[in-house]
């Protein structure tokens, strides 16, 4: 009897509106998962709702509002579009997305494809790269669904795909598109960070970096290049270099022109329509960069689908 299969794909999350009640609702189940912020929780917490929750929302709110559409949030609107995608591609295998930190929550997803009599289900992390804070917290979240559950199902955990040739050959055809439009003195990319510390304890993440770096580097060829890390939260020392004290600096050293991709991303959100194509090309031009260029990752484009089609398969 063959079995019926579907598909869970999860992305990080979003607020439900840019409104402040629905970020601090937001911000504040994102910033208690022990994964992503591993101080303990007797200090972390009073901290978190005490200070942090009390200020942070209302200006998240308004860098939110900057890159809301009449779509709503672009990273559940492009969710959406890789689900539509994914199940015209896989008209037979059932096809839900979850967000780790809102709606629709993983447990919501997995209730309705077992709903379905669905008895095997891959799950895909939306993260290119493994690290614990991302694709190791959507691990968790699945495995305490059946730790609770008797609907025990044949699951498929995909934990990493930034090897993948099909993923690699993606990133090097879009920056080889957009070097035929124009010429830069350079490349930069971004990863979103992690603390330093998450890294010396075992964290592969800066390790997974580097490698999609070098392996689209090796096709690209002779072409300068900076790879960094963005999007730092709170005191603690975290990877680097940093990218926007890279853009800052490379004005000087005559790199004017700059294409910035971001490769850790397979839908543009908060960090990569504001932090990068607002907030860091300004510290670029004000320092003398010329030419800023953001390229856009996967989005609603059909190679992401066929992409993740490949992995179920």
């Amino acid at each position: 009897m063959q079995k019926k299969q579907g598909v869970l794909m999860v992305n990080l999350g979003t607020p439900a509106s840019t409104q402040t009640k629905d970020v601090r609702s937001y911000l504040a189940k994102f910033l208690s998962d022990q994964r992503v912020i591993k101080n303990p929780k007797i200090f972390w917490l009073p901290i978190l709702h005490g200070m942090i929750l009390r200020t942070r929302p209302k200006k998240s709110a308004e860098l939110y509002k900057s890159v809301w559409s009449e779509n709503g949030s672009p990273l559940l609107h492009y969710a959406l579009k890789q689900q539509e995608n994914l199940q015209t591609l896989m008209p037979d295998v059932q096809v839900e997305i979850a967000m780790s930190y809102s709606e629709p929550s993983i447990p919501q997803a997995l209730d309705k494809l077992l709903s379905q009599s669905i008895t095997k289900i891959t799950v895909i992390p939306m993260y290119p790269q493994y690290s614990g804070t991302t694709v190791g917290s959507v691990f968790d979240e699945v495995m305490k669904y059946f730790a609770k559950s008797d609907k025990i199902v044949d699951l498929h955990f995909i934990h990493s795909y930034c090897e993948d040739p099909d993923y690699i050959s993606y990133q090097v055809k879009k920056i080889r598109q957009a070097l035929e439009k124009e010429d830069y003195d350079a490349l930069l990319f971004s990863y979103h960070g992690i603390p330093l510390s998450y890294a010396e304890a075992g964290d592969k993440y800066p390790e997974e970096c580097r490698k999609t770096t070098e392996l689209i580097m090796q096709q690209l060829g002779e072409i300068p290049y900076y790879h960094t890390y963005q999007s730092k939260f709170g005191p603690s020392e975290w990877l680097k270099p940093a990218t926007d004290e890279t853009l800052k600096s490379l004005p000087s050293k005559n790199i004017k022109k700059i294409m910035v991709i971001s490769p850790s991303f397979v839908a543009d959100c908060l960090e990569t329509l504001h932090e990068l194509e607002i907030e860091n090309k300004e510290y670029f031009m004000e320092n003398g960069g010329t030419k800023f260029t953001y390229l856009s990752p996967y989005n609603d484009d059909i190679e992401f689908a066929e992409l993740m089609k490949k992995l179920v398969n």
